[in-house]
């Protein structure tokens, strides 16, 4: 099922990870992240970015997240994971992920997070590994294609890939697609851009592939884990009231709302990994 890893050559320009490098799980070759601590008091934190994100995008928030073992990686088609030959499903990237953890090792618990599109890829992996998932984090994501949609200009701007490889066209749009503190403070695209790497245009048109049609509403109530679902209140793609539907459905879930947009994650960094901190660590029953 898997090849070794080989890490990524000295002087890497992530600050936060301990390690980036490269592995092949079953047969695709996947660029991965992993920020290990000294005493891990609780299982690693498995997250899922967003549509045509790098690990680095990230950054902000791991940094910010104290304590806590994390693993992150490319799906293929993005950042510098390669386009697959073929569509995929939901499904098939949350097995790979399974498959990836327990290649790094970790073959315990694992608390699953879930960023805008990886929401919904997150959402799929607690549902296949009940007992392998402790605890869920939902991000500024939707329960899929019928779910509440964003104004269509929004929705028009967020699938034209063209933010990823034109900064001028991206400081254009961002405020209006992320919304929150990207309206405010023009500065948070610069520095979003920094860690932008532009995704394999077929790795994206896959993406969206496999979230068209998929849609997790029917099986939410049987989600077992405790669930932190977090949203910003001026998120022009994935309007508020979704997260609301995720709050009524699931059943031990909780909700936070933020006064940001849809990158809140990486905007709002402080504020956010202290909940994240404290939900990861508090005894659930």
């Amino acid at each position: 099922m898997n090849e070794t890893s080989s890490k990524d050559e000295p002087g890497s320009s992530s600050t936060v990870y301990t390690e980036i490098g490269y592995v092949t799980i079953d047969g695709r070759l996947l660029r991965f992240g992993r920020r290990r601590v000294s005493e891990r008091l609780g299982p690693p934190l498995l997250i899922f970015n967003g549509i045509g994100a790098n690990v680095e995008i990230l950054e902000p928030f791991v940094k910010a997240l104290e304590g806590i073992e994390i693993v992150t990686f490319d799906v293929p088609g993005a950042g510098e994971s390669p386009a697959p030959t073929f569509p995929y499903r939901y499904r098939h990237i949350a097995r790979l992920a399974d498959h990836l953890m327990h290649h790094l090792g970790y073959s315990g618990e694992v608390d699953a997070l879930g960023v805008s599109w990886g929401g919904g890829l997150a959402q799929q992996y607690a549902y296949l590994y009940p007992r392998r998932c402790r605890r869920l984090i939902l991000a500024g994501t939707s329960f899929g294609t019928i779910a509440i949609p964003p104004h269509f200009s929004v929705l028009r701007k967020m699938m034209n890939p063209r933010r990823y490889y034109d900064a001028d066209y991206l400081k254009q749009v961002a405020p209006v697609i992320y919304g929150g503190r990207m309206r405010r403070d023009p500065a948070l695209i610069d520095q979003h851009t920094d860690h932008v790497k532009p995704p394999n245009r077929r790795g994206y048109i896959y993406q969206l592939m496999a979230f068209s049609g998929w849609w997790s509403l029917p099986w939410l109530h049987r989600l077992s884990q405790h669930t932190l679902i977090m949203a910003g209140a001026d998120d022009p793609i994935i309007p508020l009231p979704n997260a609301k539907v995720f709050k009524f459905l699931i059943p031990r879930s909780q909700l936070v709302v933020f006064d940001d947009g849809h990158l809140f994650l990486m905007t709002s960094a402080s504020e956010v990994a202290p909940i994240v901190q404290r939900f990861l660590a508090v005894r659930l029953n």
